[in-house]
């Protein structure tokens, strides 16, 4: 038997035995997740007036929309808000959000909020790119918003705001998500294409990325084994691009959200719909959910999208489509729906990010219910989240 799946039979076959911490982890998600017949939270209730639909004792309310001033403040929201990040802030916390709009009219936006959680500013931090889709957030406290065309680049910028900074040496390519692992002191980063590769940037110095070499993850065409990394020899992808110049690289359909806890980095494919996991500690990938594994089904996540993590080790899942859900997977690999936005199967649900103190969720409709990139709203739930 294998150590993994040794470590999961413990849990399950000795119910006083407990795991804390990487032991817990490394027992986690190690097979593709099934259904939960027991959902963490229980069963969804009706939508909300916002259309909503939440577990028992959440709630939820708009902070921002698409076009219309963020209440309290002079900043219009940004269209098609995208992947988000929260920082604290002294007694309170900030959320940034990308804006995915194409020809110069891109960059991210800041929601600040109070320890009350009344938002008390909002602003610009980032302007004048193409198509800012998903980033990261960095041990130092900047927010990665990361271009998703084929030419992009990783910008670097402030929650607080102030000048940001075009990050060449993380590659030119078409760019969607990005996790920084602060134990190897890397940035991991995803590629939006049917055939794109998994990257690994490893800065000269860490907390500065000027400069540094570019890797991509190399493994053979199974779903699970181990993996080298190799070096993209011209990050700039021309006039090759950086996913055809390392053979052997293991291509990923659809690269989408990425996150990083304890020894692992988990992102999501929305090409074939699967949430992949890599064993950094291992040097293993696998495979954390595949909706074609799910038995019985229906399987509840389709569209996979962005990804984050809460202090529990739950992994919150958005989809860009399905049933516009976010669903949940749970360490002992169970998948549930999370909460469901009614009147909406035109836009897709993105920015999944929990404040410092893990007890409010933020996301983001990226096209609300007008299907039109004007009408996209930001949301805020509140509830008795795991820790």
């Amino acid at each position: 038997m294998e150590r993994r799946t040794f470590l999961r039979a413990s849990v399950i076959g000795a119910g006083t035995v407990a795991f804390s911490g990487s032991l817990w982890r490394e027992a986690a998600l190690a097979a593709p997740a099934q259904l939960d017949p027991a959902p963490p939270y229980g069963a969804l209730q009706p939508a909300d007036a916002n259309g909503i639909q939440l577990p028992a004792g959440f709630t939820g309310r708009v902070v921002a929309r698409s076009g219309q001033t963020v209440p309290g403040t002079t900043h219009t929201w940004h269209d098609a808000p995208d992947g988000g990040a929260c920082f604290a802030d002294g007694t309170g916390w900030i959320y940034v959000s990308n804006a995915e709009v194409g020809s110069g009219g891109g960059g991210a936006s800041a929601l600040r909020f109070g320890s009350g959680a009344t938002i008390t500013s909002a602003y610009s931090i980032l302007s004048g790119t193409n198509r800012n889709c998903a980033g990261g957030a960095t041990p130092w406290n900047t927010w990665l918003s990361c271009e998703e065309v084929d030419t992009g680049y990783v910008w670097e910028t402030s929650p607080w705001g102030g000048a940001a900074t075009r990050r060449d040496a993380m590659g030119r390519f078409n760019h969607e998500a990005a996790a920084a692992d602060p134990v190897r002191q890397v940035v991991y980063l995803t590629e939006d294409k049917t055939d794109g590769g998994f990257y690994c940037f490893v800065p000269t110095t860490w907390g500065n990325l000027s400069s540094g070499t570019l890797q991509v993850l190399k493994a053979g065409t199974g779903t699970s084994g181990s993996f080298t990394w190799g070096t993209v020899p011209d990050p700039d992808g021309s006039p090759k691009a950086t996913r055809k110049q390392v053979p052997g690289m293991k291509v990923f359909n659809g690269g989408e959200g990425c996150h990083y806890a304890d020894d692992t980095v988990w992102f999501t494919t929305k090409g074939d719909n699967r949430v992949w996991q890599v064993d950094l500690a291992a040097g293993t990938y696998a495979l954390a959910y595949d909706d074609d594994l799910v038995s019985p089904g229906p399987a509840p996540l389709t569209g996979v999208d962005n990804i984050t993590g809460s202090a529990s080790g739950d992994l919150y899942v958005a989809e860009d489509g399905g049933n516009m859900e976010i669903c949940m997977i749970t360490p002992d690999d169970r998948i549930s729906v999370f909460l469901r936005v009614n009147g909406q199967s035109s836009s897709e649900l993105c920015g999944p990010a929990f404040n410092p103190a893990g007890n409010r969720l933020y996301f983001s409709s990226q096209r609300g219910t007008s299907g039109s990139s004007s009408g996209g709203i930001t949301y805020e739930v509140t509830g008795p989240f795991r820790t």
